[in-house]
């Protein structure tokens, strides 16, 4: 019974521990977040296709890097991105984009739901 109880508490602090380390870091920003492109979207110079995407915020030195990563694959794009700090939490995800004169979709900025800064391209 004793160790029924150890085990349960060692699987609370674990659990929690990993809550704690999927949230936010210190730029305002979740490390990992998905989204959803509707159409093909043009991300720096690759063009993604539609699909459903892991997205990942690195540092690569002092640059901050998008990684988008097709679900279910292991192709991964890469592009460089500024924070722009938001006045207040994100209340919801956006996906911003310039559609070009040939209807092509060129994404500007992400914002995640929770995050107070925003990821401009």
């Amino acid at each position: 019974m004793r160790a029924f109880k150890v085990l349960g508490l060692l699987l609370c602090v674990l659990v929690l521990g990993s809550l704690a380390m999927a949230g936010e870091n210190s730029m305002g920003v979740r490390d990992v977040s998905r989204v959803t492109f509707v159409a093909p979207m043009r991300v720096g110079t690759a063009v993604l296709p539609a699909g459903d995407y892991v997205v990942r915020h690195t540092m690569e030195g002092q640059e901050h890097i998008m990684v988008f990563q097709r679900v279910h694959s292991q192709d991964e794009v890469k592009v460089k991105c500024t924070l722009v700090p938001l006045k207040e939490k994100a209340d919801q995800n956006q996906t911003i984009y310039e559609l070009k004169a040939n209807n092509e979709r060129v994404l500007q900025e992400l914002v995640f739901r929770g995050d107070s800064a925003k990821h401009v391209f």
